[in-house]
């Protein structure tokens, strides 16, 4: 079925979809962890995108969707499947009060010129490393601002009836970390976010130039991660509570809880899937230990 599915590919959609077999999934995630998958899927736009989830869903194909891949970790003996890749998936443009982007858009992109081009509600964006269609999927936010504040739409692809619907703001459910996109099987392919013209926008420059100071003083971006590893816990801050139980700079292999910020788990080299998975779970234990709390991992981790 492997060399069926590129036969398809490369006679259907040579110039639109790029095929990698083997693909290294060390390459392709921000934790710089994780085996080979069989294929890697890159489409280049939503029609292509679509075609590809049909003909995959059409033959039950193992499959999985992601895009910049920051906030998963690819297990050691990589994924017996294929992995299908937004990252080129790169159109956004500015419609009036609309700004419309494909899922795999960089946030911090859309950020960057939203903020230059004087919009309010997306500093907050700012050097978060994912891409929109995961954004929108877990409602990521920063700096007491989220995706919830300014998406009015979203559209995605329906594995069971493999069409395109949309999702208005509201029909996203969103809470701290989470979108109603969790509960389903959908995939985001787009959205729409609410534009608005800030009254001094010489401010909202500051304020995004501010958070980007804060990332680089307070996160250790010189090393490979996922980013925050954990959730927040209600009326807590997770880094706080990992340094208060003693864990920060604690190592299992080359996996380590930063010395910088202890919300982030970091690969100091050769760091394997195996290593982060086992410093995950000694920080869970440890905090239920001290604080008699459970706390949660968002993570994905992809088997």
């Amino acid at each position: 079925m492997k060399d069926q599915l590129i036969n398809y590919i490369v006679t259907n959609y040579n110039e639109s979809v790029d095929v990698i077999e083997n693909a290294d999934m060390k390459e392709y995630t921000s934790f710089r962890i994780g085996g080979p998958c069989d294929i890697a899927l890159f489409p280049h736009d939503r029609e292509s995108f679509c075609a590809v989830l049909r003909y995959l869903n059409k033959h039950s194909l193992k499959h999985i969707v992601i895009g910049n891949g920051s906030n998963v970790l690819f297990a050691d003996e990589g994924y017996r499947g294929i992995v299908v890749f937004t990252t080129k998936m790169k159109n956004f443009s500015f419609n009036g009060d609309i700004l419309e982007c494909d899922a795999g858009v960089q946030l911090t992109a859309v950020s960057v010129r939203a903020v230059k081009d004087g919009y309010e509600g997306y500093a907050f964006a700012c050097g978060i490393p994912g891409s929109i269609g995961g954004a929108v999927y877990m409602n990521a936010g920063a700096y007491e601002g989220q995706i919830a504040d300014v998406l009015l739409y979203s559209d995605y692809y329906d594995p069971a009836t493999g069409e395109i619907s949309r999702l208005s703001a509201e029909e996203h459910r969103f809470g701290y970390r989470y979108s109603s996109y969790m509960d389903t099987d959908r995939i985001v392919v787009s959205a729409g976010f609410r534009l608005e013209k800030a009254k001094d926008p010489s401010s909202v420059v500051a304020l995004m130039e501010d958070h980007i100071r804060a990332r680089k003083e307070k996160q250790p971006l010189e090393y490979p991660s996922a980013g925050s590893v954990f959730k927040r816990y209600p009326g807590h801050f997770t880094a706080a509570l990992i340094d208060e139980a003693g864990l920060k700079g604690f190592r299992v292999g080359g996996a380590q809880v930063s010395e910088k910020h202890a919300g982030f788990i970091v690969n100091r080299g050769c760091a394997t899937a195996k290593d982060v998975l086992e410093l995950i779970q000694i920080i869970k234990d440890k905090i239920y230990e001290i604080k008699g709390i459970h706390i949660e991992c968002e993570v994905r981790y992809i088997v």
